[in-house]
């Protein structure tokens, strides 16, 4: 394990226990969250994305603010939405972000997942085309996205500009050199795994991903990283791509720690459906002391095969208390797991 971080959903509502009241203090706490991990030594604040939802939805000033008070930790997302994307306009806000936090942006980008309205992407101006579906959608926008953060000129320059142009067509501008290197598929099923290979795009794995052999979830994500990595290697790319998995973990040391977490709740693997009609399996969440946990993640082969873990967070119990979640973990499990 090379990298851990933390994954924010970035709940807020009006429940009683609840620190996150409005946007306004998830979009606020969420920076000073990432503040904070990167001075406990974490590797990366992530940002869930949802639309429709009392949740965090734009998250390009996010990262873009993130990366003005941060040095060092990595800041991204799990994952953006692309049915909701305007590839070109996303380039732009990408570059921006990325330039801002000097090469820091890993961003996470995919179909999406179940959705608080019908069709919400329609709202926003966008459709599949003809015969095609709305995860078609997302790959078309994801090709033009991935496509113009080449650099490379396509704009027809005006014959009397506002101002004098370079040479030749133009490209979408800030250009953030690198960060195509820094895209990431947030991936649910093996055949999208070697479609992002494909792509050269880095891997994301979650919490859940479509059952397609009844095996543990952890097995069955391994299994996809394995496949992941034969088409990387078919595909003929030549940098070393990354692959994270998302998991809930709660290393329990104190009594407020097991007041929340330690009843065993969802400690097992479970099965259901979303948005369609394919199963999928829901990951367990990990909820120990730490030495028990050290057993229990060493025993998670998608884990093994990820070079990058990104803790879950509850957002909502607020900013001190997400951060002793984090730096329980760091402290007292992750180094157990071979990270640093």
């Amino acid at each position: 394990m090379k990298k851990i971080g933390f994954l924010s959903f970035g709940h807020w509502g009006l429940s009683p226990s609840s620190k996150t009241r409005s946007a306004a203090d998830v979009l606020l706490q969420s920076i000073d969250l990432a503040v904070a991990a990167e001075e406990l030594g974490a590797d990366g604040a992530y940002f869930r994305v949802h639309h429709f939802a009392q949740q965090l939805a734009s998250p390009f000033p996010l990262l873009a603010a993130v990366g003005a008070r941060t040095k060092r930790i990595e800041i991204g997302t799990g994952v953006i939405d692309m049915r909701y994307e305007n590839p070109l306009y996303m380039a732009e806000e990408a570059g921006a972000a990325d330039l801002i936090s000097g090469g820091r942006l890993q961003l996470g980008i995919s179909r999406g997942s179940g959705e608080q309205v019908v069709d919400g992407w329609r709202y926003f101006g966008y459709a599949p085309d003809e015969g095609e579906t709305h995860a078609d959608l997302a790959r078309h926008h994801t090709e033009a996205f991935y496509e113009v953060l080449l650099g490379k000129g396509f704009a027809q320059p005006a014959s009397r500009p506002m101002f004098p142009n370079p040479p030749g067509l133009l490209r979408v501008e800030p250009h953030s050199p690198g960060l195509r290197d820094r895209i990431w598929w947030g991936s649910g099923s093996d055949a999208t795994a070697r479609w992002a290979a494909t792509m050269g795009m880095n891997l994301q794995t979650s919490t859940l991903k479509n059952d397609e052999s009844g095996l543990p979830l952890h097995v069955q994500q391994a299994e996809q990283i394995r496949a992941y990595r034969e088409a990387w290697k078919a595909a003929g790319h030549t940098r070393e791509p990354r692959v994270s998995v998302s998991r809930s973990i709660f290393a329990l040391v104190n009594d407020k720690d097991r007041a929340y977490f330690g009843r065993g709740t969802q400690s097992t693997d479970t099965v259901g459906f979303l948005d369609d009609d394919v199963q999928k399996i829901f990951g367990r969440n990990y909820a120990a002391e730490p030495e028990a946990l050290i057993e229990q993640l060493a025993k998670d082969e998608a884990i093994a095969a990820a070079d990058t873990l990104l803790l879950t967070v509850p957002n909502q119990l607020g900013v001190d208390y997400c951060a002793h979640v984090i730096e329980a973990i760091l402290q007292k499990v992750a180094p157990s797991l071979g990270w640093r």
